[in-house]
């Protein structure tokens, strides 16, 4: 088969040297000498005995043949024709061989032969292909050229297709946008019309409010003069009666608290704690902080001893008075007066 033909290799040697030419050649001397000698030695004309000196081919000195008597002659002949026998059958044996070797020679060359001619075959199949091929590119670039003609052609067309459409476009839009500026300009001058119009009735109208308004203006001022001076009238009674109110019941608060103070032993009149009351609408103690110290300690204790020790403050009923001065409000304490 063709996947198991070896590879053929010129060395560049005639074939009349190579190696199996030498061989053939050497093998079919021996044959010719290994021939000749056995029709020296036919049964039919054997010769009498004699002595005979040759020189072999395998390059050994041939032994001298032994001098025998009459009565060995018999079975020195027989061994001789068995060993002509023999070396007549190992030539036909080479002689098989070198057939054997001339035929697979033969099968080699041709194989030989087959496999150049297949490679030869198969090289032109090739150049086909490959001419093919070049030819199919050759049609595809040609095609591929029409093609990309016919494409430049078809967008060229189509370019100035589009261009001539867009160029009427271009008029009917230009021929609409001066209708469209006509018909705006009209409506701008009817609106402008229309504003001046209105505007002049809204500055008749404006200039009529405007009088209603300064008229109503001024009796409101009026009458807003006269409210505000009666409510100041009752607010100043108010604050002066909630002012009074808390001046009895800072008193009230005073006079509950140095109930409750007992300044320590170590207090002196130039000691003052500034103390400040938080109270609940109760009159409960929600909270009291030491806003300033006086320098001592025990003072500034029993100070806040004094506030926390009352469990409700006198505060006036009325909740403005209570917010604004009794929520939350400061008092000093002092040995000589609380304020």
């Amino acid at each position: 088969m063709r996947d198991h033909e070896r590879e053929v290799t010129t060395t560049g040697v005639p074939p009349w040297k190579s190696p199996v030419a030498l061989s053939v050649t050497l093998h079919l001397l021996i044959l010719g000498i290994a021939l000749a000698g056995w029709s020296w030695t036919s049964t039919d004309h054997e010769p009498p005995p004699r002595s005979i000196s040759a020189r072999l081919i395998t390059q050994q000195e041939p032994e001298p043949s032994p001098v025998v008597e009459p009565d060995d002659q018999q079975k020195r002949d027989e061994e001789r024709r068995a060993e002509e026998q023999r070396r007549r059958e190992e030539v036909e044996r080479q002689r098989q061989e070198e057939e054997a070797r001339r035929i697979a020679e033969q099968k080699r060359l041709q194989q030989q032969k087959e496999q150049e001619r297949q490679e030869a075959e198969a090289k032109e199949r090739e150049a086909q292909k490959a001419r093919e091929e070049e030819a199919a590119r050759q049609k595809a670039e040609a095609e591929a050229k029409e093609r990309a003609r016919q494409q430049a052609e078809e967008e060229k067309r189509r370019q100035e297709e589009a261009r001539r459409k867009a160029e009427e476009e271009k008029r009917r839009q230009e021929e609409q946008r001066k209708r469209e500026e006509a018909e705006r300009k009209r409506q701008e001058e009817l609106a402008r019309q229309e504003a001046e119009r209105k505007r002049l009735e809204a500055e008749r109208k404006l200039r009529e409010q405007q009088l209603e308004a300064q008229a109503e203006a001024a009796q409101k001022a009026r009458e807003e003069e006269a409210r505000r001076q009666q409510e100041a009238a009752a607010a100043k009674a108010r604050e002066a009666q909630m002012l009074s109110e808390s001046e009895k019941y800072q008193a009230l608060i005073r006079e509950r608290l140095s109930q409750a103070w007992y300044p320590p032993s170590s207090a002196t009149e130039d000691m003052t704690a500034r103390l400040q009351i938080t109270l609940l609408p109760t009159g409960e103690l929600a909270g009291v902080r030491l806003v300033s110290s006086s320098g001592n300690t025990a003072f500034d204790n029993s100070a806040l001893g004094a506030v926390r020790s009352l469990s409700r403050y006198p505060i006036p009923n009325d909740r403005d008075t209570f917010e604004r001065y009794f929520r939350q409000f400061t008092i000093e304490f002092n040995p000589r007066r609380l304020r």
